[in-house]
């Protein structure tokens, strides 16, 4: 299973279940955003078994991502929660700080807690080199590759301009031939790196999350008030999958201040494993009216969020807005939007924008040029330039900018404006017509025709059909030149979409 296809679920709400086995780890990171070490809690082994013992073919998550502290601290849990996942169709992925890559060859006891795991990520950056080389960590992925399972890299750095993320971004895509796809988040104000670092955040929407964070912050001061006057509350993709915390407690949110929070806020509190079971887990994640409101309108930052138990007014605005009729079509529409704009644009709102594209790295043939998705030049008759997939500017002869996948409005000059992607009529001013990015016939004067040669107006082959822009792609030397879930990690914060505010993570 591809990280890309993890992420695409992400925002798909009870796609995926994340799952603490224990709050220890043998690495002391000073930026884990858990403030994981060699003590703490194991989440209680036989509740988790008859959890995920619970799923059926007919009602099942996805994904299943198992993550803490250390999971493989746990190796035989790992291994019965994989196959006792894999028998209702659920695939599983594991998040591991590379621990065991000192000891030599892989352990046995790590390869067979992976033999039903469809996806392994390993997290490697600054602080994990210190601890475990980054030749000991190649060569344990490597290993884990060759077993046939499907491997990524999540890395962290201080910010976007780190050096570090240019040279281990670089050094893993010449390791790994680009088979290997990479997540890259940047150290946020959390766990352990709290007490040295400010927050650093990315922009979300074109505002700044600092001062949406600033705003929100001051507006759930106000007891009773509504959200933030100043900055625009956005949807949020990391209230949709459950998330099973240290003590068994289910939360709706990744951020980890609410996973640790005791008590937690009721509106983000989806149940128990000792007490409930997927079904019940699911339909409360799906059906609850706040959870709906969140995921498709915002409520402001996280801490907004989590202040809305505080502010009763605003609780019950969210109530009332998520329990209208049209409440569960918006959260499902809304959800389809963000996967079929897929994993590259999600990072750019949870991850690093500028190294989003390699999330779709793993040397796989798509109908187009393998370099045209990983940073590599398609050539120049395919008008689709490196980081077409991802999202870079494919040039204007192309008539399709920013924003033509996602559906938001470009401007009038790209020749693509809101509504392209979903099949709504973008008007004559644009030259594309419903359905243009869904297979239907464009109008006469795009030169395009459903799986037709793109003509020589567009400079598009129909292997780009689904590509967003070029522009500031990743080079296959160097990496990103300048352009993370979920699934949400607990090494660092580096996960797709975890506590993309306030420190964190996809997933």
């Amino acid at each position: 299973m591809r990280l890309a296809e993890i992420i695409e679920l992400r925002p798909v709400p009870a796609a995926g279940l994340l799952a603490t086995l224990t709050r220890r780890c043998p690495l002391s990171c000073a930026h884990c955003s858990t403030s994981s070490g060699p003590r703490g809690e194991d989440t209680p082994a036989e509740a988790l078994r008859r959890f995920v013992g619970g799923f059926t073919a007919g009602d099942r998550p996805e994904v299943l991502m198992l993550t803490g502290g250390e999971p493989l601290l746990r190796p035989t849990l790992v291994g019965d929660l994989a196959e006792l996942a894999a028998s209702a169709g659920t695939r599983t992925s594991v998040l591991s700080g590379m621990f065991f890559a000192t000891e030599g060859p892989v352990p046995d006891r790590i390869m067979r807690a992976l033999r039903h795991v469809a996806h392994f990520s390993a997290s490697i950056d600054v602080f994990h080199e210190r601890e475990v080389p980054r030749a000991a960590a190649f060569r344990a992925v490597h290993h884990i590759m060759d077993s046939g399972i499907d491997v990524s890299f999540h890395v962290v750095g201080n910010s976007v301009d780190d050096p570090y993320l240019v040279d281990i971004t670089a050094s893993i895509r010449a390791e790994f031939r680009d088979q290997a796809a990479v997540l890259v988040n940047h150290v946020r104000q959390v766990g352990r790196a709290a007490g040295w670092t400010a927050a650093r955040t990315v922009p979300l929407r074109g505002a700044g999350e600092q001062a949406l964070e600033r705003a929100s912050e001051r507006a759930s001061e106000r007891a009773g008030e509504g959200t933030a006057a100043e900055g625009r509350p956005a949807p949020c993709a990391m209230a949709a999958w459950p998330v099973v915390a240290f003590d068994g407690t289910v939360t709706a949110c990744c951020n980890q201040r609410v996973v640790d929070a005791r008590p937690l806020p009721e509106h983000l509190r989806l149940g128990h494993i000792a007490v409930d079971d997927w079904p019940r887990i699911r339909r409360r994640c799906q059906e609850s009216p706040v959870l709906r409101t969140i995921r498709t309108a915002g409520v402001g930052s996280c801490a907004s969020c989590r202040a809305l138990a505080r502010r009763p007014a605003a609780l019950a605005a969210a109530e009332r807005s998520g329990s209208r009729p049209a409440a569960g079509a918006m959260d499902a529409l809304g959800a389809r939007l963000q996967r079929d704009a897929g994993a590259a644009a999600l990072l750019r709102r949870y991850g690093s924008e500028r190294y989003a594209p390699l999330v779709l790295l793993d040397g796989r043939e798509s109908g187009r040029e393998t370099g045209c998705a990983t940073g590599g030049d398609a050539g120049p008759e395919t008008g689709c330039e490196a980081g077409c997939e991802s999202g870079g500017d494919a040039g204007p002869e192309t008539g399709c900018e920013a924003g033509c996948e996602s559906g938001v409005d470009a401007g009038p000059e790209t020749g693509c404006e809101a509504g392209c992607e979903s099949g709504g009529d973008a008007g004559p001013e644009t030259g594309r017509g419903a359905g243009c990015a869904t297979g239907r016939d464009a109008r006469p004067e795009t030169g395009r025709e459903s799986g037709g040669e793109a003509g020589p107006e567009t400079g598009r082959e129909p292997g780009c059909e689904t590509s967003r822009e070029t522009g500031d792609a990743p080079s296959r030397r160097t990496g990103p030149a300048d352009t993370p879930a979920p699934e949400c990690g607990r090494h660092g914060s580096r996960e797709s979409g975890r506590e993309y505010e306030e420190g964190g993570g996809p997933a």
